[in-house]
């Protein structure tokens, strides 16, 4: 695909899809040397390098080496979808139904009887393209796809923008916009998997902490009943720091934009997780079985990184209660998150 100014970010060849599409990666960095990369497909962060007190950077996202790999996932129906932009509708939806104006619009079923992440074509397995590239002070990457119409049942088409920026504190900015030609239930999310040792280690030492006093309860098949229970005495309470939990799938209720910190006892290294989004689904296991090959040769596993899946509640739409899901073709989408970076943190 290339980009809009071939002399304002360093690109790469990342590989050719099945269709013979030719797939760049492309690479910007801040002036403390923190740098990101990001291919066309799926719009996907492939590495997010962190600067440390040593001189030394680490690499904190999973990924894969080439876009073979993150087709093939797919392919197979195993993608953990790392580093992807998920949508048009993160999460589970039950029955693949939504209700729009008291009208029911039936999805594709691709997770059991239900609908996950935007169906079998979805953002995360498409070509995106890259429309804006700046450089200099907070430098970004700015890609952009269409949706035709009534995919996945779609009564019109989207269009829809994420833009990658590196601020010079430190911080991965992350804002995803939509428009679209007809009403229809819009939930996007970024979903890294994160790891504060480096992609290739566990996460043994790390601690987590949510705003959270509430999180959705859901019923046997992961899709949520409508209802908010507290946290209190229950697995769920991060209010406090506590070690990452081995395996997670819960959507939170956040109380303020400050959602959550990760945090590294040992090089005490820590991210910072802000969104004007009100939920943050918190993942740890799934699709990231033990013995999947990633990025360099590693061999990543269900504890090799945890998702911060910024978003409004999943199943809105079959939900009152919870905060509308639909946009109308007089709107804008907007969805802005921050993970911020800090090599001294003390919690």
């Amino acid at each position: 695909m290339g980009h809009p100014n071939l002399e304002a970010t360093n690109q790469r060849l990342f590989g050719t899809t099945k269709n013979g599409n030719k797939i760049y990666l492309n690479n910007i960095s801040n002036k403390n040397g923190m740098e990101l990369s990001v291919c066309e497909f799926g719009a996907t962060i492939t590495s997010l390098k962190i600067p440390l007190n040593n001189h030394e950077k680490i690499d904190v996202v999973l990924g894969f080496d080439n876009v073979t790999n993150y087709e093939q996932s797919f392919l197979n129906n195993t993608s953990p979808f790392f580093g992807t932009v998920v949508g048009l509708n993160a999460g589970r939806i039950k029955n693949g139904i939504v209700n729009i104006n008291g009208q029911s619009i039936q999805l594709e079923t691709n997770f059991g009887k239900h609908h996950l992440h935007g169906g079998k074509i979805n953002l995360s397995n498409q070509i995106w393209t890259l429309i804006d590239v700046t450089n200099g002070e907070n430098p970004s990457l700015t890609y952009e796809i269409t949706t035709p119409a009534n995919q996945e049942n779609h009564p019109g088409w989207a269009t829809v923008k994420v833009t990658y920026q590196l601020l010079e504190n430190n911080s991965l900015k992350v804002i995803l916009t939509a428009i679209t030609t007809a009403a229809y239930p819009i939930n996007l999310t970024q979903h890294s998997y994160f790891n504060l040792n480096g992609h290739q280690h566990n996460m043994d030492n790390l601690q987590l902490k949510l705003t959270a006093k509430q999180y959705l309860e859901t019923d046997a098949e992961l899709i949520p009943t409508g209802n908010k229970l507290s946290v209190t005495d229950t697995p769920f309470d991060y209010t406090a720091f506590k070690s990452c939990p081995k395996s997670i799938d819960t959507s939170f209720v956040l109380d303020q934009q400050d959602a959550a910190i990760l945090y590294n006892e040992d090089n005490h290294l820590c991210m910072r997780v802000s969104t004007n989004q009100p939920c943050v689904h918190i993942y740890i296991g799934g699709k990231c079985d033990d013995g999947l090959i990633g990025k360099e040769g590693v061999s990543y596993h269900r504890f090799s990184g945890i998702c911060f899946e910024t978003q409004n509640f999943p199943d809105a739409t079959n939900h009152p209660t919870f905060p509308s899901s639909i946009l109308k073709p007089n709107e804008k989408y907007y969805h802005e998150t921050t993970f911020q970076f800090d090599n001294n943190c003390n919690q």
